[in-house]
């Protein structure tokens, strides 16, 4: 049953294609983790995130930092390898929806005013990656034969 399981979560028939998503979505997602996490590429890092969050009522706000952050970034890494591509898809759609709904959904669409347009695509494209796998081109698709001989 647990085999049967993991192979399901592993294997994929999605081609080339996965990889093409999977790499600058993985990219991108763990560059904004990586902002709130570890304050690089000009975020806040950890302290200023949760403040963040918390002035939003997301509380608490380190706690929230940390799920968000992590999300984005083990999430993005697991992205960009092909590694348990499903569960990192799903995690990474979850926190971009909860991202639309608490931060950006006030301000209409549109990305240039604050709106969700950008969070909503990186969400469609990781439910893509959910449901396809991580592909041919994936560690995922090196364990799946793997697990077929357990």
């Amino acid at each position: 049953m647990t085999t049967s399981l993991l192979n399901k979560v592993l294997t994929s028939n999605a081609g080339a294609a996965a990889l093409v998503l999977r790499i600058p979505v993985g990219l991108i997602l763990a560059a904004h983790g990586a902002q709130k996490l570890f304050g690089w590429f000009g975020g806040n890092g950890l302290a200023g995130t949760a403040q963040w969050l918390s002035s939003m009522g997301m509380e608490p706000g380190y706690l929230m930092a940390i799920l968000a952050g992590g999300a984005e970034f083990f999430g993005g890494l697991a992205l960009v390898l092909g590694l348990l591509t499903r569960p990192a898809a799903l995690a990474a759609a979850f926190t971009m929806l909860v991202a639309i709904f608490s931060v950006h959904i006030g301000n209409g669409l549109f990305a240039d005013n604050g709106g969700y347009e950008y969070a909503l695509t990186l969400m469609v494209a990781s439910l893509a990656l959910m449901i396809q796998g991580g592909g041919s081109f994936s560690i995922d698709k090196m364990l799946s034969g793997k697990v077929e001989q357990i």
